[in-house]
């Protein structure tokens, strides 16, 4: 079965990438990408000490508006690249922060990182369903985990994790920088995210152009758990917004 070549999470100078959004959209083209998404880091956590993040407004509008130009430039163009504006949540960030800073109906994606507890399960509920009450259901983007370890629920709480991933339409992300987290000692996890079709998607977290192409091995491993349907639906949402 033939995927379209994407790659969902990528990140650019607004936060701790290399280059910047064009250049990115520039080498996506030529190495003949169909999706990518611009996902840089928002945070007031520990890692807003480390790197540049999107961490005020002011900056978060500069960030959306580069990429409405590169869309605005694909569109004209008739460019067979779609460019979608996304973000990567630092769930340690402070929950005031994050509500006072995301407006959800800006972004075509939203992925959550560090999620690794029950605790961190409940923040994120918290956090769409205030979301959701603010701009409602039909002005919500696509949602789903950065570079997830499922072994943090695998034992006792794989039940209340699928819930929440189908309740919530919330996809996995195959990223190629953390292939040991789609290993076969995960296999019940992939498993379960076949019999209750959870979508699945392709992210490099590439911070400069080399690791742009990198996703061979979350091709290969979607087609090993038989999840090539999954990853499909999910383009089929991406092309109906």
């Amino acid at each position: 079965m033939d995927f379209p070549k994407s790659n969902f999470h990528l990140h650019s100078y607004y936060s701790d990438g290399k280059n910047s959004i064009i250049q990115i959209v520039k080498v996506a083209l030529k190495l003949k990408f169909n999706y990518i998404a611009i996902t840089d880091h928002l945070s007031n956590s520990w890692k807003a000490r480390v790197i540049p993040t999107l961490d005020s407004y002011s900056k978060i509008s500069r960030y959306l508006e580069e990429i409405s130009k590169c869309q605005d430039y694909l569109t004209r163009k008739n460019l067979d690249l779609m460019l979608l504006k996304g973000v990567e949540v630092d769930i340690a960030s402070s929950e005031a922060f994050l509500k006072k800073l995301i407006h959800p109906e800006e972004f075509e994606l939203i992925i959550f990182e560090y999620l690794e507890t029950l605790e961190g399960l409940a923040f994120v509920k918290n956090l769409i369903n205030y979301w959701k009450n603010k701009v409602g259901e039909y002005k919500m983007p696509i949602l789903g985990l950065a570079h997830f370890d499922p072994s943090f629920f695998i034992h006792g709480a794989l039940e209340s994790l699928m819930q929440f991933l189908k309740t919530y339409q919330i996809y996995f992300e195959f990223n190629s920088r953390y292939s040991e987290f789609y290993s076969r000692k995960n296999e019940i996890f992939f498993d379960k995210l076949k019999e209750y079709q959870i979508p699945v998607v392709i992210g490099s977290d590439a911070h400069d152009l080399m690791g742009l192409n990198n996703i061979e091995s979350p091709r290969e491993m979607i087609k090993y758990y038989d999840l090539e349907e999954n990853h499909l639906s999910l383009i089929d949402s991406i092309k109906k917004r």
